[in-house]
C-alpha cells in the first residue's frame, strides 16, 4: 500500500533507468507519470512497458491482474507540468550534468505542490548541489536505483545536510514499499557506497587496459572468475553506458581540477565515436545482433 499518503509519482527522464523506475512504482500500485523532452525516447519507454508486462505474465512471474493494473497506473507525457503538477514525489533520472539537473529542479519547484519531495537518481552528484536551486531544500535528497532498476534490489538514500529527517524516512519507506532494500547514508560523500567501491575497480581495470597489460575480455574474465562478480567492469560499463562514465569523470575533474579524475583515454575515444555500449549497439563489445 502507498506510504505516507503518497499516491502520485512523477519520473523525469524516460531512458533506460527512468522508464524502469516508473514501472517499479506502477507495479507497486502508485499512479505514475513518466516524462521526457525527447518524443522518441518516450515512445520507446511506452513500448517497453507494453512488452515487459505481458512477458512477465507469460513467464508466470506476474498475474494478469497485476500487469493490467500496473499498465493502467502508468502514463507517458512530453509535458513536464502535466507530469509533475500533482506529484507527491518526483524522481529525476536525466543526464548526469549538474547544470541540467539544477535547471530541472528549479522548474519542478515552481510546478510541484509545496509538499512534494524532489529526489535525484544521480549515481554521483550529491543533492546539496541541486537543492539550492529550489525553495524546498529540506525536501530534496538522493534516491539512487541500480541498473536494471526492475531487477536490482538495492536503493541508496542519501541524506544531505539540507535534507529533513522526515524526507529521508519517507523515501526509505517508499523504497521498501516498492520491494526494494534501501540503505541510508547519513552524510553525503562522492560516489555514495557502491560506486565508490566500484569506481576503484573500474579505474584500475581501465588503467590495465590503457597500458596494454591485458585485453578488456581477459580483464572481465579475471574479475568474473576470480572475484565472483556477475560481470566484469567493461561489460558493466557497456550496460550502464560509456557516455555516463565519461560525464561522471568530467564532472569530477571539473569539480576537483585533479588530472587523475579525467576520463580514461579509451573512454574518451569511445565517447567521441558514440560507442556507448548496449544503447548504441557497440561499446567494448558488439551488440549489433541484439538491436
Amino acid at each position: 500500500m502507498p506510504v505516507h499518503g503518497i499516491k502520485n509519482v512523477c519520473v523525469v527522464g524516460a531512458g533506460n533507468m527512468g522508464h524502469q523506475i516508473a514501472l517499479c512504482f506502477a507495479i507497486a500500485g502508485y499512479q505514475v507519470k513518466c516524462t521526457d523532452i525527447n518524443p522518441e525516447v518516450l515512445k520507446k519507454a511506452e513500448e517497453f512497458a507494453d512488452r515487459y508486462l505481458p512477458e512477465r505474465v507469460a513467464k508466470g512471474k506476474m498475474s494478469e491482474e497485476v500487469a493490467r493494473q500496473a499498465r493502467a497506473n502508468l502514463s507517458f507525457t512530453l509535458d513536464l507540468k502535466e507530469a509533475a503538477a500533482d506529484a507527491d514525489v518526483v524522481v529525476e533520472a536525466i543526464i548526469e550534468k549538474l547544470d541540467a539537473k539544477r535547471e530541472l529542479f528549479a522548474r519542478l519547484d515552481e510546478i510541484c505542490p509545496p509538499h512534494t519531495i524532489l529526489a535525484t537518481n544521480s549515481s554521483f552528484i550529491v543533492s546539496s548541489k541541486i537543492a539550492t536551486a529550489t525553495r524546498r531544500p529540506e525536501k530534496v535528497c538522493n534516491m539512487h536505483f541500480f541498473n536494471p532498476a526492475l531487477v536490482m534490489k538495492l536503493v541508496e538514500v542519501v541524506k544531505g545536510p539540507h535534507t529533513a529527517q522526515e524526507t529521508a524516512q519517507i523515501i526509505l519507506d517508499l523504497a521498501r514499499d516498492i520491494g526494494k532494500v534501501p540503505v541510508l547514508l547519513q552524510k553525503e560523500i562522492y560516489g555514495f557506497l557502491v560506486n565508490r567501491i566500484l569506481s576503484a575497480i573500474t579505474h584500475e581495470a581501465l588503467y590495465l587496459y590503457d597500458m596494454g597489460i591485458a585485453s578488456h575480455e581477459d580483464i572481465d574474465r579475471a574479475v568474473e572468475l576470480a572475484l565472483g562478480h556477475p560481470m566484469g567492469p567493461f561489460r558493466l560499463m557497456d550496460l550502464t553506458g560509456i557516455d555516463l562514465s565519461y560525464y561522471i569523470a568530467m564532472e569530477r575533474y571539473r569539480e576537483t581540477g585533479d588530472p587523475a579524475h579525467k576520463p580514461s583515454p579509451v573512454i574518451v575515444e569511445k565517447f567521441v565515436k558514440k560507442e556507448w555500449g548496449r544503447k548504441t549497439g557497440k561499446g567494448f563489445y558488439d551488440y549489433s545482433d541484439a538491436k
